[in-house]
């Protein structure tokens, strides 16, 4: 095809990225009009006051000293703050910036692979994959996801400059790539697997290992030492900072079944993306088939790609970024109310890109034949994913739109029914609010969100002993709830019974909600 139409490669590269760019923005840029949703939005932008204080000394030493949010990723909060520095709550602004940060990643992973192996159109594909493939729709259109488009940012990023440093190895090369794999820790810990991929690539396509053959162990310990005990250092902050859901939800063995079963999954939705939501409740009632089936296709493919590892090496490098890549979000260790998240597949679907493309052609030998087939079949294929991905964003709208399509495509979805209900209350429509929050309730009793919001709604009404029942339960399910403290202070405050309600307000502040204390106690209420 490249010799038919007579362009030369760097007027090929230059189209490419143009022809990226546009599609990109073609499928995105919808995102520019739609609003912040109510699922972490609040948690990172807009309630959050150092966020909306724009870029602050006192902003940035918060951003590097805080676990908020169950995260140490310090320029993730900064990229926030910038935002708001420029776009103030203008959700539209916040979206457009993760909109440029995917393009960017989609740009840089193009000349990676490009660089690496000279194959411009197979290089090509794995970036129109990444770059359009509706499973990566979480990550662009959900704004308390700006750290993995950051993050992969980095991740990019860092590889391009190892390339670089592989090329010709210096100390400044080697500590341009160190700087930015932290500038990616520092986004989300997810890079902490970054320096397996550099290895993979050592392997192929770089084919670094051949250079060292006698000492290859000895090699690498020493020039990936650094990385890997960087990972190590980031991987302890993450535990501390999300030592909380380490606390056993659900029992270890539901864990580990589940683990294999959303790997394949995954698997799944990247090759038909369909049903795909916001929030897939976890079960711990997984059938024996399923969990045994599931893993025994891990074992067997896993198999394959060893077994093949010399004659195809793409697929070893392949699959092993898509595994490795996946196990820190694979949820044994850690206990969630999430089965999986469609954002965990945003980089180890590359995996799985540079397997197809790499792999799919040698299975066709007549190269006229090949190029006759795969060129139509790409452009069938890129196009049917530019379609599915720009209905996907759409759902992104609102919070109705995302909870509404969420309950359509999973089962017993009471995160869903709690979150349609919340952007019901503040609509005003509290009739559907009650009735989403009590199905909320009725699947998941022990839900403390739903107990909440609903005694919200209540004391939106001036019910108050109603909205103190719901927070009194709420709190019972998660003792260190400030804003159900704050809420079932002002209950009180607003049926005359001041020693409770001081003490609620109080108690929300020392739990690190303090807006009405200070208030309370200039008016003489709190002293």
């Amino acid at each position: 095809m490249v010799n038919k139409i007579n362009i030369k490669p760097k007027k090929q590269i230059l189209i490419i990225c143009v022809i990226l760019t546009v599609a990109t923005l073609a499928v995105f840029l919808q995102l520019n009009n739609y609003d912040f949703v109510n699922f972490d939005d609040d948690v990172y932008v807009t309630g959050n006051s150092y966020v909306q204080s724009g870029i602050t000394l006192k902003g940035i030493c918060w951003a590097f000293s805080t676990i908020h949010a169950e995260f140490w990723h310090p320029l993730t909060w900064i990229s926030l703050m910038f935002d708001n520095q420029i776009y103030g709550l203008n959700a539209g602004g916040y979206h457009l910036t993760n909109v440029i940060l995917h393009i960017l990643s989609t740009l840089l992973l193009f000349w990676l692979f490009n660089r690496m192996t000279g194959a411009i159109w197979k290089s090509a594909f794995v970036a129109a994959f990444f770059a359009l493939h509706p499973l990566h729709v979480e990550s662009v259109a959900w704004i308390a996801e700006r750290k993995d488009v950051l993050s992969a940012f980095f991740w990019m990023l860092t590889l391009c400059l190892y390339v670089y440093y592989a090329e010709k190895p210096s100390i400044s090369r080697y500590l341009l790539v160190l700087c930015f794999f932290v500038c990616g820790l520092m986004s989300k810990a997810m890079v902490v697997t970054l320096p397996v991929v550099m290895i993979l690539f050592d392997y192929w396509p770089l084919k670094r290992f051949e250079l060292h053959k006698d000492n290859a162990i000895v090699w690498q310990i020493k020039e990936k030492a650094p990385f890997f005990i960087l990972s190590a250092v980031f991987s302890v902050i993450t535990i501390h900072a999300q030592r909380v859901l380490f606390i056993s939800t659900f029992p270890l063995s539901a864990r580990i079944a589940n683990a294999p079963v959303s790997f394949v999954a995954y698997l799944e939705k990247t090759f038909c993306p369909h049903n795909l939501a916001v929030f897939y409740p976890f079960s711990d009632q997984l059938p024996l088939w399923q969990v045994f089936g599931s893993t025994l296709l891990i074992i067997l493919i896993s198999s394959a790609v060893i077994i093949t590892w010399k004659r195809l090496p793409y697929l070893l490098v392949g699959w092993f970024w898509y595994s490795i890549t996946l196990l820190p979000v694979i949820g044994i260790i850690r206990s969630t109310a999430h089965s999986m998240h469609d954002n965990y597949t945003y980089l180890p679907s590359i995996g799985l890109a540079v397997m197809l493309a790499w792999g799919i052609p040698p299975l066709i030998k007549n190269k006229s034949i090949r190029r006759k087939l795969l060129v139509p079949a790409a452009v069938i294929i890129f196009a049917l994913l530019s379609f599915f991905t720009w209905k996907q964003c759409g759902y992104w709208k609102n919070s109705i739109e995302l909870w509404n399509h969420a309950l359509q495509v999973t089962k017993d979805n009471y995160m869903a029914y709690n979150g349609r209900g919340a952007a019901y209350g503040e609509l005003g429509q509290y009739g559907q609010a009650f009735e989403d929050f009590n199905y909320s309730i009725s699947l998941k009793p022990d839900y403390s969100y739903a107990y909440y919001n609903r005694g919200t709604v209540y004391n939106k009404l001036a019910q108050y002993q109603q909205a103190i029942d719901d927070y009194k339960r709420s709190i019972r399910l998660k003792p260190d709830y400030a804003f159900a403290y704050n809420n079932r202070g002002i209950a009180y405050l607003m049926l005359g019974n001041m020693k409770r309600g001081c003490s609620d307000v109080q108690k929300a502040c020392e739990l690190g909600h303090c807006d009405l204390l200070g208030l309370m106690e200039r008016k003489g209420y709190c002293r």
